[in-house]
């Protein structure tokens, strides 16, 4: 990679990895709920007049849409609100990894390798590791929440791949459509209206700001971003940057939140990034490749998001 391209990775990974503080500083602002549905709602409008008609069927938007936008998003706002440290919160959804790999093994037939097995023991035992820290200080309901969110994230990168979009911003702008209807109706079914009223009237420059940051920032800039590194570079090669996601989110939350990183978090840090990073970058073997390896064609991974490194097959694919 052209240094200029490895700039914009490691600034793809800072912008994610600061968002995980941004978003703690949005949940002083806004109910979680409503908070979500403000962030795609910001997403999608007005850039979903500009980006084209999607390239792939309604029926994968839609998936991906309720599964990323309103499961894994909804219940990370929800945990964090109810107590999960930003910095953790960054470190812990990086589980998805294993919950791709899982997926992709029931759904798309790739049997983990020796290695990939042994990545995801490792990450495994760094969210151990986390729980047994945050359990002496913080709530452990809330750090199930982001485990689950990371499982729907996992699901959600199966999805994407199997749809494979033909162009990533262009697919996150049209699945940013569909989360904010149910994100709007859960947050007046939970939150109420009032709050959510009390919300938007309250809202002042700040508030907006961490709406666009977390809006336009993080998703239109950084999945464009990244679906550009990704048309130019191989999917191996830009994957690995997805783990400096915790290293920026743990190090702004401590440095703006004053959130404290005890020995045993980091230690967390390593074993967690560490299996991440044997299981992401690990070859998948799948039985399609063994039982009709003669008949392939080639696949786009300007489609991919990060952690799909966990779901990837080869260059081809069986037709």
């Amino acid at each position: 990679m052209r240094p200029a391209h490895i700039s914009l990775a490691v600034l793809v990974a800072a912008v994610w990895g600061v968002n995980f503080t941004v978003i703690e500083l949005g949940l002083g602002h806004f109910p979680p709920l409503l908070f979500s549905a403000l962030r795609f709602l910001a997403a999608a409008v007005p850039a979903v007049f500009f980006v084209g008609p999607p390239g792939v069927k309604w029926r994968w938007i839609a998936a991906v849409g309720l599964v990323l936008g309103v499961a894994k998003f909804g219940l990370l706002f929800i945990g964090m609100n109810a107590g999960m440290p930003a910095g953790l919160s960054s470190l812990v959804l990086q589980i998805q990894a294993v919950f791709t790999a899982l997926v992709a093994f029931v759904v798309l037939g790739e049997r983990p390798t020796r290695t990939r097995l042994l990545g995801m023991a490792v990450a495994l035992g760094g969210v151990a590791l986390a729980a047994v820290d945050e359990g002496a200080s913080g709530p452990l309901g809330a750090f199930a929440l982001v485990i689950v969110a990371a499982a729907c994230w996992g699901l959600s990168n199966v999805l994407t791949r199997k749809a494979s979009p033909p162009n990533a911003l262009n697919f996150m702008v049209w699945v940013s459509t569909v989360p904010v209807l149910p994100l709007l109706g859960l947050s007046l079914l939970t939150e109420g209206p009032s709050r959510d009223l009390a919300a938007l009237r309250a809202l002042d420059w700040q508030g907006a700001g961490i709406v666009l940051y977390v809006a336009w920032v993080t998703t239109v800039f950084g999945f464009g971003a990244w679906g550009w590194l990704l048309r130019r570079h191989p999917a191996s090669t830009v994957a690995p940057f997805s783990l400096l996601v915790p290293v920026f989110g743990m190090s702004s939350a401590a440095l703006f939140l004053g959130e404290p990183v005890s020995p045993m978090r980091w230690g967390a840090a390593a074993l967690l990034v560490g299996g991440v990073a044997l299981t992401s970058l690990a070859p998948a073997r799948t039985r399609a490749l063994e039982t009709r390896p003669e008949r392939t064609r080639t696949v786009d991974r300007s489609a991919e998001m990060p952690g799909d490194a966990a779901a990837r097959e080869p260059v081809t694919e069986p037709a």
